[in-house]
Protein backbone atom coordinates (compact mmCIF):
# COMPACT_ATOMS: atom_id res chain seq x y z
CA UNK A 1 0.00 0.00 0.00
CA UNK A 2 1.27 3.41 -0.83
CA UNK A 3 1.05 6.37 1.17
CA UNK A 4 0.09 8.60 -2.12
CA UNK A 5 -3.39 6.21 -1.72
CA UNK A 6 -6.39 8.57 -2.35
CA UNK A 7 -6.32 10.62 1.39
CA UNK A 8 -10.34 11.19 2.71
CA UNK A 9 -10.20 15.16 2.19
CA UNK A 10 -9.02 14.53 -1.54
CA UNK A 11 -12.74 14.40 -3.23
CA UNK A 12 -13.51 17.63 -1.20
CA UNK A 13 -11.06 19.62 -1.91
CA UNK A 14 -11.26 18.71 -5.55
CA UNK A 15 -14.60 20.30 -5.24
CA UNK A 16 -14.14 23.49 -2.65
CA UNK A 17 -11.17 24.47 -5.42
CA UNK A 18 -14.17 24.74 -8.36
CA UNK A 19 -14.76 28.13 -6.46
CA UNK A 20 -12.42 28.95 -3.53
CA UNK A 21 -9.28 28.79 -2.85
CA UNK A 22 -7.75 25.84 -0.08
CA UNK A 23 -6.02 26.20 2.88
CA UNK A 24 -4.53 23.28 4.03
CA UNK A 25 -2.78 23.03 7.40
CA UNK A 26 -2.15 19.85 9.58
CA UNK A 27 1.11 18.67 10.56
CA UNK A 28 4.98 18.37 9.31
CA UNK A 29 5.14 15.08 7.67
CA UNK A 30 1.67 14.17 7.43
CA UNK A 31 1.42 14.40 4.01
CA UNK A 32 0.01 18.00 2.64
CA UNK A 33 2.43 18.31 -0.01
CA UNK A 34 1.94 14.80 -2.02
CA UNK A 35 -1.84 15.34 -1.86
CA UNK A 36 -1.66 19.16 -3.19
CA UNK A 37 0.60 17.87 -5.86
CA UNK A 38 -2.27 15.44 -7.00
CA UNK A 39 -4.33 18.03 -8.24
CA UNK A 40 -1.38 18.35 -10.87
CA UNK A 41 -1.35 15.19 -11.68
CA UNK A 42 -3.96 15.50 -14.79
CA UNK A 43 -3.26 15.06 -18.11
CA UNK A 44 -5.29 18.34 -19.08
CA UNK A 45 -3.57 20.91 -16.58
CA UNK A 46 -0.79 22.18 -19.17
CA UNK A 47 0.42 25.14 -16.59
CA UNK A 48 1.05 24.32 -13.18
CA UNK A 49 3.64 25.72 -10.37
CA UNK A 50 4.89 24.80 -6.98
CA UNK A 51 6.35 27.62 -4.69
CA UNK A 52 7.79 26.32 -1.18
CA UNK A 53 9.07 29.38 0.54
CA UNK A 54 11.56 27.31 2.62
CA UNK A 55 13.45 26.93 -0.88
CA UNK A 56 15.88 29.68 -2.13
CA UNK A 57 15.40 29.70 -5.23
CA UNK A 58 11.33 29.54 -5.02
CA UNK A 59 11.30 32.25 -2.30
CA UNK A 60 13.12 34.34 -4.35
CA UNK A 61 10.97 34.49 -7.06
CA UNK A 62 7.83 35.44 -4.30
CA UNK A 63 9.72 38.37 -3.01
CA UNK A 64 10.73 39.81 -6.36
CA UNK A 65 7.09 39.37 -7.45
CA UNK A 66 7.71 36.72 -10.54
CA UNK A 67 5.29 34.34 -9.33
CA UNK A 68 4.08 32.51 -12.71
CA UNK A 69 0.48 33.55 -13.02
CA UNK A 70 -0.36 31.28 -15.60
CA UNK A 71 -0.19 28.13 -14.10
CA UNK A 72 -3.97 26.37 -14.16
CA UNK A 73 -3.06 25.11 -10.41
CA UNK A 74 -0.63 27.07 -8.17
CA UNK A 75 0.55 25.32 -5.01
CA UNK A 76 2.01 27.65 -2.60
CA UNK A 77 3.60 26.03 0.08
CA UNK A 78 4.45 27.32 3.50
CA UNK A 79 3.60 31.00 1.89
CA UNK A 80 2.26 32.54 5.05
CA UNK A 81 5.97 32.67 6.73
CA UNK A 82 6.20 35.56 4.51
CA UNK A 83 5.40 38.52 6.46
CA UNK A 84 3.34 40.16 3.03
CA UNK A 85 1.49 36.47 2.53
CA UNK A 86 -2.08 37.80 3.16
CA UNK A 87 -2.07 40.66 0.27
CA UNK A 88 -0.12 38.45 -2.55
CA UNK A 89 -2.73 36.00 -2.39
CA UNK A 90 -5.65 38.29 -1.72
CA UNK A 91 -3.96 40.00 -5.27
CA UNK A 92 -3.42 36.49 -7.30
CA UNK A 93 -6.11 35.82 -6.17
CA UNK A 94 -8.60 38.33 -6.69
CA UNK A 95 -7.43 38.80 -10.03
CA UNK A 96 -6.73 35.46 -11.50
CA UNK A 97 -9.31 33.25 -9.64
CA UNK A 98 -11.63 32.48 -12.16
CA UNK A 99 -8.41 30.49 -14.62
CA UNK A 100 -6.52 29.46 -11.49
CA UNK A 101 -6.65 26.84 -8.82
CA UNK A 102 -4.92 27.76 -5.44
CA UNK A 103 -3.67 26.00 -2.57
CA UNK A 104 -2.11 27.20 0.31
CA UNK A 105 -0.15 24.49 2.82
CA UNK A 106 1.47 25.30 5.79
CA UNK A 107 2.59 23.13 8.98
CA UNK A 108 3.35 25.34 11.44
CA UNK A 109 -0.37 26.25 12.53
CA UNK A 110 -1.82 27.80 9.00
CA UNK A 111 -4.67 28.65 11.06
CA UNK A 112 -2.61 30.25 13.37
CA UNK A 113 -0.83 32.97 10.92
CA UNK A 114 -3.78 33.16 8.81
CA UNK A 115 -5.53 34.92 12.03
CA UNK A 116 -5.16 38.21 12.63
CA UNK A 117 -6.78 39.80 9.87
CA UNK A 118 -10.22 39.64 7.66
CA UNK A 119 -8.22 40.81 4.08
CA UNK A 120 -8.79 37.15 2.77
CA UNK A 121 -12.38 36.26 4.21
CA UNK A 122 -15.00 34.83 1.86
CA UNK A 123 -11.86 33.68 -0.33
CA UNK A 124 -11.05 30.46 0.90
CA UNK A 125 -11.64 27.01 2.95
CA UNK A 126 -9.40 25.63 5.21
CA UNK A 127 -9.11 21.92 5.79
CA UNK A 128 -7.12 20.63 8.72
CA UNK A 129 -4.88 17.44 7.77
CA UNK A 130 -4.51 14.85 9.91
CA UNK A 131 -2.15 11.37 9.29
CA UNK A 132 -3.37 8.04 8.65
CA UNK A 133 -6.43 6.49 11.16
CA UNK A 134 -7.26 2.78 10.93
CA UNK A 135 -10.07 4.03 8.91
CA UNK A 136 -7.93 5.49 6.28
CA UNK A 137 -5.21 3.34 6.09
CA UNK A 138 -7.23 -0.12 5.16
CA UNK A 139 -10.94 -0.32 4.03
CA UNK A 140 -11.36 -3.40 6.07
CA UNK A 141 -8.94 -3.69 8.87
CA UNK A 142 -7.91 -6.42 10.82
CA UNK A 143 -6.13 -6.42 14.34
CA UNK A 144 -2.87 -7.02 12.95
CA UNK A 145 -3.60 -3.67 10.79
CA UNK A 146 -4.15 -1.43 13.90
CA UNK A 147 -1.26 -4.02 15.79
CA UNK A 148 1.17 -2.06 12.89
CA UNK A 149 -0.56 1.54 13.87
CA UNK A 150 -0.39 1.32 17.19
CA UNK A 151 3.41 0.01 16.91
CA UNK A 152 4.60 2.89 13.63
CA UNK A 153 1.79 5.44 14.06
CA UNK A 154 -0.27 7.28 11.65
CA UNK A 155 2.40 9.31 9.82
CA UNK A 156 2.84 8.35 6.43
CA UNK A 157 6.52 7.58 6.05
CA UNK A 158 7.16 4.97 9.27
CA UNK A 159 3.30 3.49 8.29
CA UNK A 160 4.69 2.35 5.17
CA UNK A 161 8.30 1.64 5.71
CA UNK A 162 7.01 -0.31 8.47
CA UNK A 163 10.88 -0.31 9.28
CA UNK A 164 11.83 -0.17 12.86
CA UNK A 165 15.36 1.68 12.76
CA UNK A 166 14.17 4.12 10.10
CA UNK A 167 10.86 4.95 12.55
CA UNK A 168 13.04 5.52 15.67
CA UNK A 169 15.26 8.27 13.07
CA UNK A 170 12.38 9.55 11.65
CA UNK A 171 10.74 10.10 15.39
CA UNK A 172 13.96 12.14 16.37
CA UNK A 173 14.48 14.02 13.31
CA UNK A 174 10.85 15.21 13.30
CA UNK A 175 11.16 16.29 16.59
CA UNK A 176 14.00 18.40 16.18
CA UNK A 177 12.83 19.92 13.21
CA UNK A 178 8.86 20.66 14.62
CA UNK A 179 10.48 21.92 18.55
CA UNK A 180 13.55 24.22 16.40
CA UNK A 181 12.33 24.89 12.91
CA UNK A 182 8.41 25.07 13.69
CA UNK A 183 8.66 26.84 16.68
CA UNK A 184 11.46 29.96 15.87
CA UNK A 185 9.22 30.90 13.10
CA UNK A 186 6.26 31.07 15.40
CA UNK A 187 7.78 32.34 18.71
CA UNK A 188 11.35 33.83 20.05
CA UNK A 189 11.74 30.68 22.70
CA UNK A 190 15.28 31.45 24.07
CA UNK A 191 16.13 28.18 25.83
CA UNK A 192 15.27 25.46 23.10
CA UNK A 193 16.93 22.85 24.95
CA UNK A 194 14.26 22.90 27.86
CA UNK A 195 11.19 22.98 25.59
CA UNK A 196 13.42 20.21 23.80
CA UNK A 197 13.15 18.24 27.24
CA UNK A 198 9.66 19.57 28.39
CA UNK A 199 8.77 17.09 24.73
CA UNK A 200 10.56 14.33 25.46
CA UNK A 201 9.00 14.17 29.02
CA UNK A 202 4.78 14.75 27.52
CA UNK A 203 4.94 10.60 26.36
CA UNK A 204 5.33 9.68 29.97
CA UNK A 205 2.69 12.30 30.97
CA UNK A 206 -0.06 11.14 28.55
CA UNK A 207 -3.22 9.41 30.04
CA UNK A 208 -3.26 11.83 33.43
CA UNK A 209 -4.29 15.01 34.34
CA UNK A 210 -1.49 17.13 33.25
CA UNK A 211 0.15 18.65 36.25
CA UNK A 212 2.40 21.92 35.63
CA UNK A 213 3.53 21.73 39.40
CA UNK A 214 5.48 18.51 38.31
CA UNK A 215 6.85 19.70 35.01
CA UNK A 216 8.10 22.57 36.72
CA UNK A 217 10.09 20.52 39.61
CA UNK A 218 11.45 18.44 36.50
CA UNK A 219 12.57 21.41 34.21
CA UNK A 220 13.37 23.95 37.38
CA UNK A 221 10.65 26.57 35.04
CA UNK A 222 7.87 28.77 36.22
CA UNK A 223 4.54 27.34 35.67
CA UNK A 224 3.40 30.15 33.44
CA UNK A 225 6.79 29.81 31.04
CA UNK A 226 5.94 25.18 30.62
CA UNK A 227 1.89 26.36 30.21
CA UNK A 228 3.43 28.82 27.69
CA UNK A 229 5.42 26.20 25.68
CA UNK A 230 2.45 23.72 26.25
CA UNK A 231 0.62 25.51 24.14
CA UNK A 232 3.23 26.50 21.77
CA UNK A 233 4.17 22.77 20.91
CA UNK A 234 0.50 22.48 20.39
CA UNK A 235 0.54 25.34 17.76
CA UNK A 236 2.87 23.15 15.77
CA UNK A 237 1.13 20.11 15.89
CA UNK A 238 3.27 18.36 18.27
CA UNK A 239 1.02 17.98 21.07
CA UNK A 240 -2.63 18.51 21.76
CA UNK A 241 -4.81 19.31 24.92
CA UNK A 242 -8.57 18.64 25.94
CA UNK A 243 -10.27 20.08 29.28
CA UNK A 244 -12.62 18.56 31.12
CA UNK A 245 -16.72 18.23 30.66
CA UNK A 246 -18.61 19.37 33.53
CA UNK A 247 -22.08 18.05 34.04
CA UNK A 248 -24.41 20.10 37.03
CA UNK A 249 -24.99 16.52 38.61
CA UNK A 250 -21.20 15.12 39.29
CA UNK A 251 -18.45 17.49 40.70
CA UNK A 252 -16.38 17.37 38.16
CA UNK A 253 -12.65 18.40 37.47
CA UNK A 254 -12.75 21.86 35.66
CA UNK A 255 -9.26 22.81 34.61
CA UNK A 256 -6.53 20.00 34.80
CA UNK A 257 -6.10 19.43 31.00
CA UNK A 258 -5.19 16.06 29.72
CA UNK A 259 -2.09 16.49 26.73
CA UNK A 260 -1.75 13.64 23.86
CA UNK A 261 0.71 13.72 20.88
CA UNK A 262 -0.01 13.58 17.34
CA UNK A 263 2.49 10.83 16.84
CA UNK A 264 1.16 8.01 19.79
CA UNK A 265 3.76 6.11 18.59
CA UNK A 266 6.18 7.99 21.23
CA UNK A 267 3.91 6.54 24.10
CA UNK A 268 5.77 3.52 25.72
CA UNK A 269 2.95 1.84 27.72
CA UNK A 270 0.63 0.52 25.98
CA UNK A 271 -2.40 1.09 27.31
CA UNK A 272 -1.96 4.89 27.52
CA UNK A 273 -0.51 4.40 24.03
CA UNK A 274 -3.80 2.80 22.76
CA UNK A 275 -5.40 5.68 24.22
CA UNK A 276 -3.34 8.69 22.52
CA UNK A 277 -4.21 6.55 19.57
CA UNK A 278 -8.24 6.86 19.96
CA UNK A 279 -7.77 10.25 21.21
CA UNK A 280 -6.18 10.92 17.74
CA UNK A 281 -8.91 9.52 16.20
CA UNK A 282 -11.63 11.15 17.70
CA UNK A 283 -10.26 14.30 16.77
CA UNK A 284 -9.72 13.95 13.34
CA UNK A 285 -13.00 13.04 13.42
CA UNK A 286 -13.91 16.26 15.12
CA UNK A 287 -11.51 18.41 12.58
CA UNK A 288 -13.35 16.89 9.84
CA UNK A 289 -16.92 17.96 10.70
CA UNK A 290 -16.04 20.94 11.83
CA UNK A 291 -14.16 21.95 8.43
CA UNK A 292 -16.43 20.09 5.87
CA UNK A 293 -19.76 21.04 7.80
CA UNK A 294 -19.78 24.08 9.92
CA UNK A 295 -20.81 22.27 13.21
CA UNK A 296 -18.64 23.76 16.38
CA UNK A 297 -16.70 20.24 17.76
CA UNK A 298 -15.01 19.47 21.00
CA UNK A 299 -13.02 16.48 22.24
CA UNK A 300 -12.92 16.60 26.32
CA UNK A 301 -12.58 14.28 29.14
CA UNK A 302 -14.83 13.49 32.48
CA UNK A 303 -13.59 13.08 35.37
CA UNK A 304 -15.07 13.97 39.04
CA UNK A 305 -13.08 14.93 42.25
CA UNK A 306 -13.20 11.44 43.45
CA UNK A 307 -11.48 9.71 41.08
CA UNK A 308 -13.96 7.95 38.40
CA UNK A 309 -13.53 9.03 35.09
CA UNK A 310 -14.40 8.59 31.38
CA UNK A 311 -11.11 8.88 28.58
CA UNK A 312 -13.10 11.05 25.97
CA UNK A 313 -16.79 13.00 25.55
CA UNK A 314 -17.39 14.31 21.80
CA UNK A 315 -19.65 17.50 21.94
CA UNK A 316 -21.22 19.14 18.74
CA UNK A 317 -22.25 22.60 19.07
CA UNK A 318 -21.81 22.38 22.67
CA UNK A 319 -23.80 19.11 23.27
CA UNK A 320 -22.40 15.91 24.12
CA UNK A 321 -23.30 13.10 21.64
CA UNK A 322 -20.83 10.71 22.66
CA UNK A 323 -18.54 9.16 25.55
CA UNK A 324 -15.55 6.80 24.94
CA UNK A 325 -13.54 4.79 27.62
CA UNK A 326 -10.64 2.90 26.26
CA UNK A 327 -9.54 -0.43 27.42
CA UNK A 328 -6.75 -2.36 25.88
CA UNK A 329 -8.52 -6.07 26.96
CA UNK A 330 -12.10 -6.86 25.44
CA UNK A 331 -12.76 -6.51 29.34
CA UNK A 332 -16.48 -6.03 30.71
CA UNK A 333 -18.45 -2.38 30.73
CA UNK A 334 -16.88 -0.09 33.67
CA UNK A 335 -18.37 0.75 36.69
CA UNK A 336 -17.38 4.68 35.81
CA UNK A 337 -19.45 4.28 32.79
CA UNK A 338 -23.21 3.98 34.69
CA UNK A 339 -22.07 5.90 37.09
CA UNK A 340 -21.86 8.46 34.76
CA UNK A 341 -25.10 7.67 32.52
CA UNK A 342 -27.56 8.18 35.57
CA UNK A 343 -25.99 11.14 36.13
CA UNK A 344 -24.92 13.33 33.01
CA UNK A 345 -26.75 13.78 29.77
CA UNK A 346 -24.03 11.79 27.65
CA UNK A 347 -26.24 9.75 25.43
CA UNK A 348 -24.32 7.22 24.17
CA UNK A 349 -21.17 5.65 26.18
CA UNK A 350 -18.87 2.85 24.29
CA UNK A 351 -15.86 0.99 25.95
CA UNK A 352 -13.51 -0.05 22.99
CA UNK A 353 -10.94 -2.14 23.08
CA UNK A 354 -8.00 -4.33 21.05
CA UNK A 355 -9.59 -7.50 20.82
CA UNK A 356 -12.53 -9.37 18.55
CA UNK A 357 -15.37 -9.72 20.87
CA UNK A 358 -18.35 -7.40 20.37
CA UNK A 359 -20.07 -7.86 23.32
CA UNK A 360 -23.44 -5.89 21.86
CA UNK A 361 -25.54 -3.17 23.68
CA UNK A 362 -26.03 -3.54 27.49
CA UNK A 363 -28.29 -0.93 29.71
CA UNK A 364 -25.36 2.28 30.16
CA UNK A 365 -23.20 0.98 27.00
CA UNK A 366 -21.73 -0.57 25.47
CA UNK A 367 -18.33 -2.90 24.50
CA UNK A 368 -16.47 -3.39 21.47
CA UNK A 369 -13.87 -3.18 19.43
CA UNK A 370 -12.15 -0.42 18.53
CA UNK A 371 -12.20 -1.19 14.29
CA UNK A 372 -16.05 -2.02 15.00
CA UNK A 373 -15.92 1.67 16.93
CA UNK A 374 -14.81 3.18 13.88
CA UNK A 375 -17.30 2.08 11.22
CA UNK A 376 -20.41 2.52 13.81
CA UNK A 377 -19.54 6.28 13.88
CA UNK A 378 -17.81 6.84 10.34
CA UNK A 379 -14.52 7.87 11.32
CA UNK A 380 -12.82 9.13 8.82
Amino acid sequence: MSSKNTRYLQQIIKDVLQKKMVFLGGPRQSGKTTLSLQYMNPPSIKNKQYLNWDRTSDKSLILKDQIPLDAEVLVLDEIHKYKKWRNLIKGIYDKFHDDHKIIVTGSARLDYFRKGGDSLLGRYRYFRLHPFSISEYKKNPTNEDLNRMMKFGGFPEPLFSMTENEHRIWQKERMIKVVQDDLRDLDNVKDISLLLLLAELIPSKVGSPLSLKSLEEDLQVSQPTIARWVQLLGLVYYSFTIAPYGAPKIRAVKKLQKIYLWDWSQVEESGFRFENLVASHLLKYCHFIEDTEGHNMELRYLRDTDGREIDFVVLKNKKPIFAVECKTGDKKLSPHIKYFKDRTPIPEFYQVHMKDKDYGVATSGRVLPFITFCKLKGMV
